[in-house]
């Protein structure tokens, strides 16, 4: 088993918290979990840098196969189990509904179960023409393409979703498949014969059926300092002002590939005053990632600027005690707003250095090398740990992602 963060999306185990769940003209909110998982020794920074690889795959794949020229199963979204951080849900299927456990992932975004419990067909099961099949780099699926009644929650009901029911897979030990809630895109040159058609995300089916008032998704997140804590939620359809303060800052989706292919955006990282450690570049923003993952060029400014040093056992940037007072902030400019990462928000919370296989008094960073230079379409991945402080929206009809400050934006938990 590796070692992971893993964020688990907490629903009620027989769907009985109608509280939960919020209707029509209101936002439906899900609560989440973060948990650590400290068995196995893979280090943080490297099972992210292994997911920017996979992104990076997934669009050149995924573009090679639309013009005819790539292997038979289509790459298009990276399994969050392959990375750091990963939510899970207790999503039913058909009716009466079996109940699977389900990664749910904003790097991909078809939707599909059977990788080991096995499809249950019910009266609302239609199997269609279609074949579907989909290769994460690290791990894949294949099987036959099915509309069902998917259910979320009481009341949070989705009519004729399309759904994969694998027939083989590999790299999902312990999960039944993938809730993909990634850009619609994503589902392209995923099904034949009907290679061309793009699958409805269970996002898109919630506002076309009315349930949901806005084809979006608001993320909060609260910083995790124990190895188990519900510690935000998703909303579904809206944004829960409660989570945020201020108001949300909307850029565009980039227009730069590779990171276009995702919820990428535009942005520079400067440090302190007046250092420059990321010029004007294209990246993402990524609930599956748990550091933040900027080019090799920029990581070596970075660690030049805070003094830091590798640590063999983590793989994180660690600092003195002293080294740690005198850390400036990051700051994160996006089209005309600046977001700060504090000092504190830099660091790894070390209540759980344990868990990083790191020591109790050292300070271990929560910034990484990306592993490739500047320049080539996805320079930076804004992960979990920059997430935990902000509001994030990922809004797929009007093709952007908002940010805004939190109560935790400059909180000192860390």
């Amino acid at each position: 088993m590796l070692s992971v963060l893993s964020l688990v999306l907490l629903l009620p185990a027989a769907l009985a918290l109608p509280s939960f769940v919020k209707i029509r003209n209101s936002p439906i909110t899900l609560p989440i979990a973060a948990r650590i998982n400290t068995t196995g020794s893979v280090k943080l920074a490297d099972a992210d840098r292994a997911r920017a690889r996979s992104f990076i795959q997934v669009a050149t794949e995924r573009a090679a196969k639309l013009a005819g020229q790539a292997t038979p199963n289509a790459v298009v979204g990276v399994p969050v189990t392959n990375g750091a951080v990963s939510y899970t849900a207790s999503v039913g299927v058909g009716s009466p509904a079996t109940q699977y456990t389900l990664i749910v992932d904003t790097g991909s975004s078809n939707t599909w179960v059977g990788a080991n419990k096995a499809y249950a067909r019910t009266a609302t099961s239609e199997q269609t023409i279609n074949s579907v099949a989909v290769n994460y780099g690290s791990g894949s699926f294949s099987g036959t393409e099915f509309i069902d009644q998917v259910t979320l929650a009481p009341g949070l009901v989705i009519q004729s979703q399309s759904i994969g029911v694998a027939s083989t897979s590999t790299g999902f030990a312990g999960v039944d498949g993938i809730l993909g809630i990634g850009p619609t895109d994503l589902t392209q040159g995923t099904l034949s014969p009907d290679i061309i058609a793009l699958i409805p995300t269970v996002t898109d089916n919630l506002f076309s059926q009315g349930t949901i008032d806005s084809d979006e998704i608001g993320v909060s997140f609260e910083p995790a300092t124990s190895k188990s804590v519900t510690n935000g939620e998703i909303t579904f359809g809206d944004t829960d002002a409660s989570k945020f303060t201020g108001s949300i800052s909307f850029t565009p989706i980039t227009s730069t590939s590779p990171a276009s292919t995702y919820w990428g955006i535009d942005q520079s990282v400067t440090f302190g005053t007046s250092t420059n450690i990321l010029s004007s570049t294209a990246g993402i923003v990524d609930t599956g990632t748990t550091l933040v993952l900027i080019a090799t060029d920029a990581f070596a400014r970075y660690t030049a600027a805070t003094g830091g040093v590798l640590d063999n056992a983590t793989g994180l940037l660690r600092l003195t005690t002293a080294q740690f007072a005198n850390l400036q902030s990051l700051f994160f400019h996006v089209d005309e707003t600046t977001f700060e990462l504090t000092a504190n928000a830099q660091a790894w919370p070390r209540s759980l250095n344990s868990q990083i296989g790191g020591d109790a008094d050292s300070v271990y960073l929560i910034v990484a090398d990306i592993g490739r230079p500047s320049g080539q379409g996805l320079d930076f991945i804004n992960g979990f740990a920059f997430l935990e402080r902000f509001y994030s929206v990922f809004d797929t009809t009007n093709r952007r992602v908002g940010l805004a400050t939190t109560p935790f934006t400059h909180a000192t938990t860390n």
